[in-house]
C-alpha cells in the first residue's frame, strides 16, 4: 500500500520539508509524499529536496498545486485573462518539477474558481474556460496525469468544482486521458455526498487518480483521523478501494492542531490497517453478496461483525 500523509502538519514544529522528511522515516508504513507547489519549495533547493527524500526513503507522488494572493478572485477561470494566464504557467512549472523529481502527477484544487452571490461570474464562460484550461495543460505533457480535487466550498461559498459529478463531467468535457478526480473524504462529506458512491463513479470510468483519506463532521474542512467520526462509511469506501484494487496513493489529508503530527500519522496508518483488516475478516465475497441482497438490515450484520 502507497501512503503519504500532510506535509503541512508537521511545519508546525519543523523548519521545512527537509526536516519533516526526517521525522517521516520513523512513521512506520509512510513512503510516498506530496508536496505543495510553490510553498514547500520556499527556501529549499530542488536538489535539497531530492537528496533529502532519497536518503529518508521517500518517494514523490506529485505535486498540488496552491494560489494564493494574486488569485483571490479566481485562478485557471479568472475573468482577468493576465491572472488565469499566470495560474495556468505556475501548473506548467509544476509539471516540470514533479518530472524532475520523479514524481507521475499533479493535483490542481481551485479553491478561488467559484462565486459568493448571485450574478456575481457568467457561469459558462467561466466553465469554458476552464475546460479550454485544464486542456491545455493535458496536452502540455502528455506523460504526466493531472488530477482535480474537488471542494464543494471554502474559501468561495460556491466552488465551479463543487462534488463528484460536476467533476467528472468536466473530464468528459476536457476529453484526456491523462485527466482524472482525485476524491478528499472530507469534502465529499461537506458536499453530503456518501464517499463510496463517489469512488465507484469515479473509478468505473477509470478517473480515480487520487485519494485523499480523513474524517469530519460535514459541515467543514475537519481533517481529522481515518475513520474516528464516520467508521461505517470509511469501511465502505475502503471496501470499494480494494475491491477495485486501487494502485495509487492514499494520503493522509488531516489536521492535527493540537496533537503530535507524528502520533496523529502513525494512528492514521494503524486506522488504515485495522479497517482493511475488519474486511478480511468479515470477507470480501460475503459483503459483496450482503450487497447484492439489498436489504439494509441485512447490511448492518458487516457493522455488527466489524464490531466484535
Amino acid at each position: 500500500m502507497k501512503l503519504a500523509t500532510r506535509i503541512n502538519s508537521f511545519l508546525r514544529t519543523e523548519k521545512n520539508v527537509l526536516d519533516v522528511f526526517e521525522k517521516l522515516h520513523n512513521v512506520d508504513g509512510l513512503n510516498y509524499v506530496d508536496l505543495n507547489y510553490p510553498e514547500h519549495f520556499d527556501g529549499v533547493t530542488v536538489e535539497e529536496v531530492k537528496k533529502s527524500m532519497e536518503k529518508n526513503g521517500l518517494k514523490l507522488n506529485g505535486l498540488a498545486l496552491r494560489f494564493k494572493d494574486d488569485f483571490i478572485n479566481g485562478e485557471l477561470a479568472n475573468k482577468k485573462d493576465k491572472i488565469a494566464d499566470a495560474a495556468l504557467n505556475l501548473c506548467k512549472e509544476a509539471i516540470d518539477l514533479t518530472e524532475k523529481l520523479g514524481g507521475s502527477q499533479i493535483t490542481i484544487w481551485l479553491g478561488y474558481d467559484g462565486f459568493d452571490y448571485s450574478f456575481q461570474i457568467n457561469y459558462s464562460e467561466s466553465w469554458k474556460k476552464l475546460v479550454k484550461s485544464f486542456q491545455t495543460l493535458a496536452d502540455y505533457n502528455r506523460k504526466m496525469d493531472i488530477s482535480i480535487e474537488y471542494k464543494p466550498y471554502e474559501p468561495r461559498s460556491f466552488s465551479l468544482l463543487a462534488d463528484a459529478g460536476t467533476t467528472l463531467l468536466m473530464l468528459e468535457d476536457i476529453d484526456k486521458d491523462n485527466f482524472g478526480i482525485t476524491l478528499d473524504f472530507c469534502h465529499m462529506l461537506m458536499k453530503g455526498e456518501n464517499p463510496a458512491y463517489g469512488l465507484d463513479l469515479a473509478f468505473d470510468r477509470d478517473k480515480l487518480f487520487g485519494i485523499h483519506l480523513n474524517d469530519g463532521h460535514g459541515l467543514q474542512d475537519d481533517g481529522m483521523i481515518v475513520g474516528s467520526v464516520n467508521f461505517i462509511k470509511t469501511l465502505e469506501f475502503l471496501y470499494y478501494v480494494k475491491k477495485y484494487n486501487y494502485k495509487g496513493i492514499i494520503y493522509f489529508d488531516t489536521f492535527p492542531i493540537r496533537e503530535s503530527a507524528m502520533e496523529e500519522a502513525d494512528i492514521n496508518v494503524k486506522m488504515i490497517n485495522k479497517h482493511f483488516e475488519i474486511i478480511e475478516k468479515v470477507g470480501m465475497k460475503r459483503i459483496e453478496n450482503i450487497i447484492e441482497m439489498n436489504d439494509a438490515v441485512k447490511a448492518q450484520r458487516i457493522f455488527l461483525e466489524a464490531l466484535k
